[in-house]
């Protein structure tokens, strides 16, 4: 579990810093390859790339604790306690984000996609590991049937 709880506590404590250096720092937009990425701060009242939070906030905070429990109790690969670690990590940040003024900051802008903060990423990047982890566990489970398969043909 010393996977999950570095990545969970290194995508919060870093989710967070990068907040509040934007608040911070960031008077103007910074263009990195022109007008389609850079660093421009805005602010969410949402969640995850402006989706609205619903009007029971405890709610996801009492997800967020769930989640936080069934990981911590069922990941056993290295890849599951790092995705389950970004994810809560990622999520806590937004979370604590918010308190002060009801509001996450955002940062990060690319195409006309919304623009996104790095707990957002956190969050991304956690979903895709736990994704490919059960993508690589069928494939791994699909040439043991077949080998298992060949074995009995021959």
């Amino acid at each position: 579990m010393v996977i999950f709880a570095f990545t969970c506590l290194l995508s919060f404590a870093g989710s967070l810093l990068t907040a509040h250096l934007i608040d911070t720092y960031l008077l103007e937009r910074i263009s990195i390859l022109g007008s389609f990425l850079g660093f421009e701060r805005s602010y969410n009242q949402g969640i995850a790339w402006g989706v609205q939070l619903p009007a029971q906030s405890i709610l996801i905070l009492i997800a967020l604790l769930l989640m936080g429990w069934y990981a911590w109790s069922t990941a056993r690969t290295r890849m599951s306690q790092a995705g389950f670690g970004l994810i809560l990590g990622g999520a806590l940040a937004n979370v604590v984000d918010r308190f002060p003024d009801g509001l996450v900051t955002d940062m990060i802008q690319v195409g006309a996609f919304p623009v996104f903060n790095v707990a957002d990423s956190c969050i991304t990047v956690g979903l895709g590991l736990l994704l490919l982890e059960i993508v690589l566990k069928e494939k791994k489970k699909k040439k043991t049937v077949n080998e298992a398969e060949s074995l009995q043909d021959s």
